[in-house]
């Protein structure tokens, strides 16, 4: 019989239940321990890769600080580009964030895509967990293009593809996601290589 590695299996389900700080501390060591072979294969240079990093941790820092309790909000970037997704109860408190985290050092650009709304439960975050690894999967099933290329965010059932990518790659993780189920929408935040 296969021995099966049911850490795969079960880190899903743990990070479901973690509350934001085990969640965030539980992805940094995953993270940490896949970073260096992502930037080995990655499309950005490793000073804008890990000029990344720090404004996604200063940025999420930042909102925690001069921002109401009831949100939700992720910060992602790439290439200095950031993206920002989950839910906000007003458009002042949308509108502060996005001049927050563009005074960040080092941000090129900001995609607001904060709703105005009450903040996720946590089975819709969970849901936006499955469905992320399931449009990743299916990034490895098709190999059409080398999948550290395109970075996959969930908000709500709305995955958000980011990376610098060519035109065809961008189509071709576009139709993927975009028929992947669970996903409601598919947003592009690329920069094209071509």
């Amino acid at each position: 019989m296969k021995n099966l590695n049911w850490n795969w299996l079960i880190l899903p389900l743990l990070l479901s239940v973690l509350s934001g700080c085990e969640v965030f501390l539980v992805s940094g060591i995953i993270t940490g321990v896949g970073t260096g072979l992502a930037v080995s294969e990655d499309r950005r240079t490793s000073g804008t890769f890990v000029e990344d990093e720090g404004i996604e941790f200063t940025s999420a820092q930042l909102i925690r600080e001069k921002t109401a309790a009831n949100i939700h909000v992720n910060v992602t970037s790439f290439n200095r580009n950031v993206l920002l997704t989950g839910e906000a109860p007003t458009e002042s408190i949308k509108k502060e964030i996005e001049e927050l985290i563009s005074g960040v050092k080092n941000v090129r650009n900001v995609t607001n895509d904060i709703a105005v709304t009450s903040p996720s439960s946590l089975l819709t975050r969970s849901n936006d967990m499955i469905t992320t690894t399931k449009v990743k999967g299916r990034f490895l099933d098709g190999g059409r293009f080398q999948i550290n290329h395109v970075k996959v965010v969930t908000e709500n059932g709305s995955v958000y593809l980011m990376g610098l990518v060519k035109r065809q790659e961008s189509e071709s993780a576009s139709e993927i996601a975009s028929s992947t189920s669970g996903v409601r929408r598919v947003v592009k935040v690329f920069e094209f290589l071509d």
